[in-house]
């Protein structure tokens, strides 16, 4: 073959390499931007869905708290913040256990268990929400009403200040219970994450704490967390982000009560099950439009969390920058 044939034939190899690039990188940018389309069509929908709603109650829709269909008179108030607390509890219980979790998969478990753990771990991230919801209703309420309930309200609910929170009706359902059960069914994902980033640490890091005497406990601190932070943060708000969405849990355990009491023992409401449970029946377009209004107000929050944990990480590595 001639030199010229030769040219010719990388030219016609270059031209085709180029043109699978440039339909390669169209392509990846579609499913890209299609990701934030929906978003966009989302956000859209639901502010639609909201306009009659803000249009009748206004900002007030947030701190009202009735919430009567029979009048066509609603507020958020009770959602939100059944919303909140049940998450904030769910959060707080998961978050220990799932590092305690993670922390003995990588660290402290025999290799020979290290696998059945980690399989069982991940299996509960798959068991459905229902099934959860379920296994609260019947099993875990009735145990918890009868023994766990009585025990804090004749202990925690006799002191100062807080006691009012562990005061009230000791029936199983209410707050308390959907926020434990929301804890349990989170656990699975923050630990699996958890157990993911701690080990991609390299051994070298660790090895050379260990030889310098660090504790188990120091190269955790030390190593471990500050080299993982990131995927630490993101799988909390991947628990977060399920605990605030959850729907049918919750539904089960939580009361379905609209009214708002300073006891956690109490029967309350969240937005995802408020959704769960009139959406279909909703009668009136004011209703309706309330109800897109939760759900808006649902993304906003969700959106507020992320965009605090992204700001978090942001001002964590500029401080290492500034070290």
């Amino acid at each position: 073959m001639s030199d010229n044939a030769q040219t010719a034939a990388m030219h016609s190899i270059m031209r085709k390499q180029r043109m699978q690039d440039f339909i390669f990188h169209k392509v990846t940018m579609l499913f890209a931007l299609s990701v934030l389309f929906v978003l966009v069509g989302i956000i859209i929908s639901l502010f639609i869905g909201a306009v009659p709603a803000l249009k009748e109650f206004g900002p007030a829709f947030i701190t009202t708290v009735e919430w009567d269909p029979v009048n066509d008179q609603y507020g958020a108030a009770i959602a939100i913040v059944g919303t909140l607390v049940t998450s904030g509890i769910a959060l707080l219980i998961a978050f220990p256990v799932s590092f305690g979790i993670a922390l003995f998969l990588t660290e402290i478990c025999p290799v020979w268990l290290r696998r059945p753990l980690g399989t069982a771990v991940e299996l509960l991230a798959g068991v459905p929400s229902i099934i959860y919801g379920m296994w609260g209703l019947f099993v875990f309420a009735p145990m918890f009403g009868d023994y766990v309930q009585p025990l804090l309200k004749n202990s925690l609910g006799q002191l100062p200040w807080i006691g009012v929170i562990f005061q009230g009706p000791t029936m199983g359902i209410g707050i308390l219970t959907a926020g434990l059960i929301l804890a349990v069914m989170i656990i699975p994902f923050i630990s699996s994450v958890m157990r993911d980033v701690f080990e991609i640490v390299p051994a070298v890091l660790k090895e050379s704490a260990y030889g310098l005497g660090c504790t188990r406990w120091e190269v955790v601190r030390k190593i471990v967390l500050p080299y993982t932070k990131t995927g630490v943060v993101g799988g909390v708000m991947l628990g977060l982000g399920r605990a605030l969405g959850e729907t049918m849990a919750v539904t089960f355990v939580i009361g379905n009560a609209n009214k708002l009491s300073a006891s956690v023992f109490a029967p309350g409401n969240s937005i995802a099950s408020t959704l769960a449970n009139e959406f279909a029946e909703a009668s009136t377009p004011l209703h309706v439009s309330s109800l897109y209004t939760l759900a808006l107000i649902l993304f906003v929050i969700t959106f507020i969390v992320l965009s605090a944990a992204k700001l978090m990480l942001t001002g964590m590595s500029r401080k290492e920058g500034v070290k």
